[in-house]
């Protein structure tokens, strides 16, 4: 699916300098050095000429009319001249064999000549084996002689029959042709064409001879062949003969055999009958085989191609028959073709494969003089298969496509010099064109326009070109230099038809060429293409990568800033949408794989590239490129453009984890070598590839699929979206979370509008989830629209809704778009019925109603014309029972009281009668209320079944009081349904037995308060520790002072148990009058300014005493805690650094092995190799998921229990030990309780005198806080850090920043200004 363009062509001539007046010097041989890039011509003058490759290269080379070379003159006898010229390689020479016989080594460098041997009987070729150690050497007489490079003869072998003499004073051209014997590519064989001894007529045979024996290997079968062209496929599978078809009336055929002499295939060359090849050659890569073929009126250069089992003729030049054309390829560079003629006129051709699929995925493959049309939007046939062919007069060399507003023109330029148009008719006819040939004539011209190498449609009627004037061997009436114009020139033609455009058919006749303006061309131009976002505009590559803006009517180039570093044969220009406006976009790929885009190459290792639009504007979203690690990329241009791909594409280089790839941005290709032909735009959303066996694969990548739905979802396009999200097995919520399921209620009835089909809306309710699928299982490829609009409609239209339920609402909005938009049909119930079925939670008990009312409808047997448009009740109850467990549409059908639907639910869920009859009978002969509290009880619904069983009367008030007893949720609603104040206090008390049997005391106290149960609201406030409660309550029981007291103590003495001495002071204080107790127990609670205040209350000097004592001690304490914990707090902080600092050099070291390893190709990198254990301390990688690593639940559990019981401990070179440090340092902060003693302990020692020892406390509490925080914030630093500061990430540094940013914050409350230091 691609075509053979020229996409460089250099001209020079060689400065023949004989001068001889009887005979025009000539050129006649060849020869190739490959280390050093020279090309050897040898003149019938018997000189050798020199050139190197780069002559063609170096500034304006293409627009001098000589080419440098050194000059070498040959000494041979005057009736001698050369017949074989190759270059040896060993010797760094060139070897020489005339028509005497003789052999001789001419060196380049040292300009000399040796005689290395004669050989009798003359030399007609000379051809060395490829690795160069073997010579084969054919004389006049048919005979082969193999020698080594040292000349040394390992054997002579008999070909054919001596030649008859001729006059060699006059030698023809046939008898100094080029070798006629082929090596294959290994060197292990070699071929030639013999004549068959005693024949009288062309007949010859292909003979196959082993390199080292000489012995005959094969011979063909007896054929006319053509001269002595023969030619051996480099990779060896093939050996390329000319049948000369005079015989039967027919042009001459290229037919191919196998090494053993079988014929394996033929082509035809269409061309006429007396046409002949005489010289054939294979490129180095073996993939295109190119003759020179000898016509009536002119010679031709033809390049054929294999592919699909046909042979295309991909590119023709023509030369005219005095030049005699021989041509070599570059034995390095497959695509570069050298052409030289008798006249010393030199060219190199330089082509590209350009894919055949146009911008709107039209296939466009040359074939000869036909174009071989097929729209790939409609038929993926790969070539020669095809929809329609256009037939031309001649080949067509190049061609340009155009299509736009509705316009779809086609631009061909052909070997013979000639431009061809047609305007093709609407994609949508073309059904009707299958299997036609059009015939399409040369367009009509006054204007000389020369030899086009480039163009492109500016618009539907104007064409820019590029032509190459200086070398006139194009055979064309339009190819006249008569204006001596030299180099390359813009022409811009004019394209007029004179003939009415026939609906549905091409218009391939009564076109007119005229050149408006023709402008000169400073520089080699590599490529031209359309400006997409600007009319009658183009952008012209020069050598080097130099891109120049084009504009029509004025002529004129502007250099633009996008050009690219290097030549890039592959160029295109898009469309792309900036900030709400569009701009070109140049991407250029080069010889090397370089993806250019703009200035700056954005991937180094790419080998073929399109581009993607889903918009209707044809602006670009996507880019489209294979790897040459046959990878398949999908980027998009808002990546490009926002400098994003480095984090997301990681430079395009395979990693060894393939899965995660092909989940992402990477797809991998399944056959290597295959290439990116073209893309299928729009909803189609496809990528073609083709194959090196030349088949066609069409495949749908999911981030452009995606694209493409949500596309389709911004323009409203509903039915489209969801017939694409069927098509690839897309989630089908991703309609409904694209943009939010609250943005999709308002859209909910024209969906249903649109869509108006029933199983595609019951296929798509079925599929809703209660989740994001756009966060989840596609957010690597759907950008979520963040807009305040969306953010309103949610808020909005979730009140009123299930505000967190997604599948309720949109299925409810969806029931009522079907209730709305669509008129009554069986269908429409029946996906009614679908969308209560699948509600969350299901809303069966409503779907039974709809059922049940058709039954009604069925049984009163009425001739309501609405029984027409809903589903018989039997078939809804299959549909629902389908969508449903059938045990719970049962469970729905008995919660409606209606026995006779359970029993048909029943019956048509294939249940056993003896299951459910006798207990559908037995509700049938109880009362109507015991019956529903019987099957509320079944269906657990208690509230419904209290409900009942009050409203059955007094004589089951145990059975409610049983109900609540069993579900203590509905105590609240018995006392509700209760009136009879003596029943309600049993319910109360039995509700308060229940709580306190829940250790629910404070409740239940208050409830037995309620029903007067003064006991029981006693024991249940003293269980809770509520001793205020106790006591009041106690008070309510009118207890006497002495047990008060007793119940006090009893109180105090518990609440010191419980660690509340606080608590059990107040006590004392209040109820026992134990002053001495009182103070000992808020000495003991630490509450410093309490005990002091009892104390001076009382005037008890010796509390007092007892209080300072205790404070002072209490003071001593704490200071040596602080000081113990300010050590620890540095030693910890100390072991975090050096277990972080030894973690980033090990990481820094892992990711570079990594990247290492990037770099190997995956089949011979390991991917265990990248992936970690997870078992060294300072490695932060994952274990992969491997069958032998899943464990079961219990264990993981288990293990999750012993990890929290180890929480608190710190394990030297354990993976946890740098989170264990910090959290242990976050662990060491001062308390909100703490704080609070800490500030009463300086308090009481200042109002008792102790100053320097409330200053001591507070500067060692001050300095172990400060120290805490500096540590815990210093630590937060490195972990997000990749690198340690040893200067700035220090504890000191860090207490000074923590001293200045908390002076003043809550945390400090606690000091004493008068003790704050300076």
């Amino acid at each position: 699916m691609n075509n053979l363009k020229l996409y460089s062509e250099l001209s020079s001539k060689l400065e023949l300098s004989s001068k001889e007046e009887e005979q025009e010097e000539i050129v006649l041989l060849s020869a190739f050095d490959i280390e050093r890039s020279r090309l050897f011509f040898a003149s019938s003058a018997n000189r050798i000429y020199t050139t190197h490759l780069s002559s063609f290269q170096n500034e304006r080379a293409w627009s001098k009319t000589s080419l440098p070379a050194e000059v070498d003159s040959v000494d041979l006898e005057p009736s001698d001249y050369m017949t074989a010229l190759e270059y040896l390689m060993e010797k760094e020479a060139l070897i020489i064999g005339t028509w005497s016989g003789l052999m001789l080594l001419h060196s380049v460098d040292g300009n000399g000549t040796q005689v290395v041997g004669r050989v009798e009987g003359g030399i007609r070729c000379i051809a060395p084996s490829p690795d160069g150690d073997l010579l084969a050497v054919i004389n006049r007489f048919g005979q082969v002689l193999v020698m080594t490079h040292d000349w040394d003869l390992l054997y002579e072998t008999e070909l054919e029959a001596a030649l008859e003499d001729f006059d060699v004073r006059q030698p023809t051209m046939s008898s100094r042709c080029e070798s006629s014997v082929s090596w294959r590519g290994d060197g292990k064989y070699f071929a030639k064409l013999s004549k068959v001894c005693d024949s009288t007529t062309l007949l010859k045979e292909i003979k196959v001879w082993e390199r080292d024996t000489g012995e005959l290997h094969a011979t063909s079968e007896s054929k006319e062949f053509m001269g002595s062209v023969l030619e051996w496929m480099p990779s060896g599978a093939k050996i390329a003969a000319v049948y000369d078809g005079k015989a039967d009336d027919e042009c001459p055929s290229i037919a191919f055999f196998e090494r053993n002499g079988l014929e394996r295939s033929s082509f035809r060359i269409n061309e006429q009958k007396d046409a002949t090849i005489e010289i054939m050659r294979w490129n180095c890569t073996s993939d295109l085989l190119a003759a020179v073929v000898r016509c009536e009126k002119h010679d031709a250069v033809k390049i054929w191609f294999f592919s699909n089992n046909h042979w295309y003729l991909k590119h023709e030049i023509r030369y005219s028959k005095q030049d005699g054309v021989r041509f070599m390829w570059d034995p390095t560079k497959p695509l570069q073709l050298i052409c030289w003629t008798l006249g010393g006129h030199i060219t190199i051709d330089n082509f590209i494969w350009n894919a055949a699929v146009m911008e709107n995925s039209m296939a466009l493959v040359i074939d000869d003089s036909k174009i071989l049309v097929t729209p790939l939007s409609l038929y993926l046939m790969p070539p020669p298969m095809y929809l329609f062919n256009l037939k031309f007069p001649s080949a067509v060399r190049d061609i340009s496509f155009y299509s736009k507003n509705s316009k779809n023109c086609l631009a061909a330029f052909l070997s013979d010099g000639c431009l061809c148009a047609v305007e093709l008719p609407s994609p949508d006819t073309w059904e009707e064109l299958e299997g036609k040939q059009f015939i399409v004539e040369a367009s009509v011209s006054e204007s000389v326009f020369g030899p086009l190498v480039h163009l492109i449609w500016l618009d539907s009627h104007i064409l820019l070109t590029v032509s190459h004037y200086g070398f006139n061997h194009y055979v064309s009436r339009t190819s006249s230099n008569e204006d001596g114009l030299l180099g390359f020139y813009s022409q811009e033609i004019e394209l007029v038809c004179s003939e009415n455009h026939v609906p549905g058919l091409p218009t391939c006749s009564g076109w007119h060429a005229k050149v408006l303006r023709q402008n000169s061309l400073d520089g080699l131009v590599v490529g031209i293409a359309s400006n997409p976002t600007k009319s009658c505009s183009a952008f012209i590559q020069f050598d080097g990568g130099k891109l120049s803006e084009y504009t029509t009517r004025i002529g004129t180039l502007k250099h633009v800033d996008m050009s690219f570093s290097s030549s890039c044969p592959w160029m295109s220009v898009v469309s792309v949408g900036d900030s709400g406006s569009f701009k070109p976009l140049p991407f250029g790929l080069d010889d090397l794989g370089r993806l250019h885009v703009g200035g700056r190459i954005l991937c180094n290792n790419c080998s073929s590239f399109s581009v993607y639009s889903n918009l209707a504007d044809q602006v670009i979203t996507h880019l489209i490129l294979a790897t040459k690690q046959d990878l398949l990329c999908i980027v998009g241009i808002g990546d490009i453009l926002h400098g994003e791909l480095d984090m997301k594409y990681e430079d395009f280089i395979p990693t060894g984890n393939r899965r995660r790839e092909e989940n992402k941005n990477f797809i991998h290709i399944w056959e290597r070598g295959a290439k990116v032909v073209g893309v299928l735009h729009g909803d189609e959303a496809a990528v073609i590839l083709q194959t090196t066996r030349g088949n066609l694969e069409c495949i749908y990548p999911r981030k452009l699929v995606l694209a493409s739905i949500v596309n389709a979802l911004v323009e409203g396009r509903f039915k489209d979206a969801l017939l694409m999200v069927r098509r690839h097995r897309i989630d089908f919520n991703v309609i409904v979370d694209r943009c939010g399921w609250e943005v999709f209620l308002q859209s909910a009835a024209e969906f249903v509008r649109q869509v108006y089909n029933f199983s595609y809306i019951t296929e798509f309710v079925c599929a809703i989830k209660n989740e994001n699928i756009t966060e989840r299982l596609y957010k690597d490829f759907i950008t979520l629209p963040c807009s305040k609009d969306t953010k309103d409609v949610q808020a909005r239209d979730s009140k009123g809704l299930c505000a967190n339920n997604k599948v309720s609402s949109v299925l409810l909005a969806i029931r009522k778009a079907l209730e709305e938009q669509l008129p009554e049909s069986p269908a429409r119930e029946l996906c009614i019925l679908t969308t209560l079925a699948r509600s969350d939670p299901p809303a069966i008990e409503e779907a039974l109603e709809r059922i049940k009312v058709t039954r009604e409808m069925e049984l009163s047997s009425s001739n309501d014309p609405r029984r027409m448009s809903y589903p018989s009740a039997e078939e809804a109850l299959k549909h629902l029972l389908w969508l449903s467990d059938a045990e719970v549409v049962f469970e729905a059908a008995l919660g409606l009281y209606d026995l006779n639907l359970a029993a048909i639910v029943a019956l048509n869920s294939q249940r056993d009668p003896k299951e459910f009859l006798p207990f559908l009978q037995e509700l049938e002969h109880m009362p109507v209320v015991l019956m529903r509290y019987n099957i509320d009880l079944r269906l657990h619904r208690f509230a419904k079944a209290l409900k009942h069983i009050v409203s059955a009367g007094d004589a089951h008030f145990e059975d409610s009081m049983n109900l609540m007893k069993n579900n203590p949720q509905l105590f609240p609603l018995g006392l509700q349904l209760i009136t009879d104040p003596a029943k309600r206090k049993q319910v109360l008390e039995a509700w308060g037995d229940h709580l306190s049997d829940e250790k629910c005391f404070e409740d239940a106290a208050t409830i037995y308060l309620c029903c007067s149960s003064l006991e029981k609201a006693l024991k249940s406030y003293r269980a809770c520790g509520n001793w205020s409660g106790v006591l009041t309550v106690a008070g309510l029981l009118k207890m006497g002072k002495d047990e008060i007291i007793q119940l006090s103590r009893e109180l105090s003495e518990e609440l010191q148990a419980l660690g509340k001495p606080g608590q059990a002071a107040k006590i004392a204080l209040e109820y026992c009058g134990d002053v001495n107790g009182g103070v000992n127990l808020l000495i003991s609670a630490r509450d410093w300014e309490e005990a002091l205040r009892v104390a001076f209350l009382h005037r008890r000097e010796d509390l007092i005493s007892e209080v300072k004592n205790a404070s002072l001690e209490c003071a001593s304490m704490v200071i040596g805690e602080y000081e113990e914990g300010l050590e620890k707090v540095g030693k910890y902080l100390a072991r975090y650094l050096a277990v972080r600092q030894r973690r980033l050099l090990l990481a820094a070291k892992v990711q570079s092995e990594e990247r290492s390893m990037s770099d190997l190709d995956d089949d011979t990198a390991s991917e265990a190799s990248s992936n970690f254990s997870g078992m060294s301390a300072y490695t932060t990688g994952t274990r992969k998921s491997t069958t032998s690593s899943i464990i079961s639940s219990a264990t993981s559990k288990a293990r999750d229990m012993r990890r929290q019981r180890k929480r608190g401990k710190i394990r030297p070179g354990s993976p946890g030990e740098e989170l264990a440090l910090v959290e242990h340092l976050k662990g060491m902060s001062l308390t909100a309780g703490a704080r609070r003693e800490l500030k009463s302990l300086l308090l009481s020692l200042v109002m008792l005198g102790e100053e320097e020892i409330a200053r001591k406390l507070q500067r060692a509490g001050e300095n172990f806080q400060l120290s805490q925080m500096a540590a815990v914030q210093l630590a937060e630093d490195t972990m997000s850090s990749d690198s340690i500061d040893e200067h700035a990430h220090t504890l000191e540094h860090y207490i000074v920043k923590v001293r200045t940013e908390v002076q003043n914050s809550e945390a400090f409350s606690w000091r004493s200004k008068i003790f704050v230091s300076p």
